[in-house]
This record gives C-alpha cells, structure tokens and sequence, in this order.
C-alpha cells in the first residue's frame, strides 16, 4: 500500500463497505470520484444493495475524514426508489447505477440493477401534465414581469433565480430530458439542450455583473416560446391548483 492510498476515495470506499456492509449484494460507487470531477473535499456516494429484510435508507456520515452520502435499499425498496426518481423527473439513483463504478456484485445482482436503470433512463421521464405545464408558464410570465420592474440588485438576483429555474424545468420537459438541482441543473441543461441552455447560464452569470437583464429575458422568453408562450390574463386555478403550483416549485404572487 502505497503512502497515498489511505486518502484514494475508491480505497477508502473499499474500505468502508467492508466495514460496514460486509454482506452487501451489490455496491455502486457514484458522482464526481468517478466521473473524474473530484476535488480534495469530494464526498463518496455509494448505492448499497441488501438483503431482503433490511432498512432502505439515506445516510450521511464521515469515515477517515470523508463525507460519505449512502443510499441503503433491499431489491424491493430499489424499485421503490427508482419509482419516486422517475415521478420527480430526476433518476438520482439510476443515473448511480448506470455510470457508477460497481464494488460489489454478488450473483449478477449489480448488473440487474444497471440494467433496470437504463432502461429508466432510456424511457426518459414522464412529461409534465396539462395542468402543470400552464402553472410553470404562468409561473416563469410572472417572473419575468418581476425581473423587468425589480430595482434592488438582491431582489434582481434572486428573481433570476426564480426565471433561471422554471425556464430550465421547461426546457427539460420540452426534451423530456431528466432534471438536476444545484451543480447537476447546468449539466443536465447543457446535456438537454446546449444552445437553449447555454444562452440562459450565460445570461444569467453575466446578470451579477452586469444586471443587465435583457439577455436572460431574451433567452428565458425563447424557452417560454417553445411551452406555449407567456400566460397572464386567462390563467384559473382552483385551490387545488394552488397548492399544486406550491409543491412544483413556482411562485403564486407575492
């Protein structure tokens, strides 16, 4: 063992699924430590599959200074997992077992659940319903509306994020791509649609410099443009509606 393998994330992986999931039937080791991304202060994601009978679970922990983030299910609460990870357009964890470096893999089981994954993934996910599709216009109209008439630079940028947000969610429903939150939103933009994209990230990094806010509107508008266009006047919602746009993430006036 070399001077340096102590800190390796993979050895330190290793390490850890031996102490504590000795029995484990399959084990994925996922995000920046293998896809090449990793910094000094990487966390380690691991998908560890059990036995029938145990806890499916998310667990945050750190082992020889690491930060480890587990996603623990038996072979039931997989499909359960992947289930919530399609309703939410997200496939977290598919995308753990599709391009994850597998550790373990007792009987085949890992590459059953690649292969379930792929096939996910392949699907794609779920188009947006009617309904939710006019919330998010309505919802990124008014939004737009706030980012011409907003005057303090916090309430600028905070109203682009709002803008950035819900253009980004329509342009993934628009390609029925899977979506990402915090560093994964860019990537996966970028991935659905890298021109559309592109012009919104671009639009709105140069918003903190410049608070110049024509290009983000004229890269915002063009996604809006592709959903439908701007909805003001004839948008209705029954309460119900209102708490649905409240759980997708949009705003319903201030």
């Amino acid at each position: 063992m070399g001077p340096w393998s102590h800190h390796d994330p993979i050895d330190q992986a290793r390490r850890l699924v031996r102490d504590r999931f000795p029995g484990a039937l399959a084990v994925v080791l996922a995000g920046s430590t293998v896809s090449g991304r990793a910094g000094a202060n990487s966390d380690l994601d691991l998908a560890v599959l059990i036995a029938g009978g145990g806890e499916t679970y998310r667990e945050t922990l750190r082992f020889e200074g690491r930060v480890v983030e587990l996603f623990v299910h038996t072979r039931a609460g997989l499909r359960d997992l992947f289930a919530v990870d399609v309703a939410t357009r997200r496939a977290v964890l598919q995308n753990m077992y599709a391009t994850g470096l597998v550790l373990v893999d007792v009987d085949g089981e890992a590459g059953r659940a690649r292969a379930l994954a792929e096939e996910d993934l392949r699907q794609g996910p779920p188009a947006l319903g009617p309904e939710t599709l006019e919330t998010k216009r309505h919802g990124l109209t008014d939004a737009l509306d706030d980012l011409l008439d907003a005057i303090a630079p916090v309430e600028l940028l905070v109203t682009a994020g709002v803008v950035v947000n819900t253009a980004a969610d329509l342009l993934f429903d628009h390609h029925r791509a899977w979506t990402g939150s915090g560093k994964w939103l860019p990537r996966r933009l970028l991935e659905a649609d890298p021109e559309r994209g592109a012009a919104l990230l671009d639009a709105y990094a140069r918003l903190g410099t410049s608070q110049d806010t024509a290009p983000l509107v004229e890269a915002a508008s063009a996604i809006l443009d592709l959903a439908g266009g701007p909805l003001r006047e004839g948008y209705h919602r029954a309460w119900q509606g209102v708490i649905e746009a409240v759980a997708v993430g949009v705003g319903v006036g201030g």
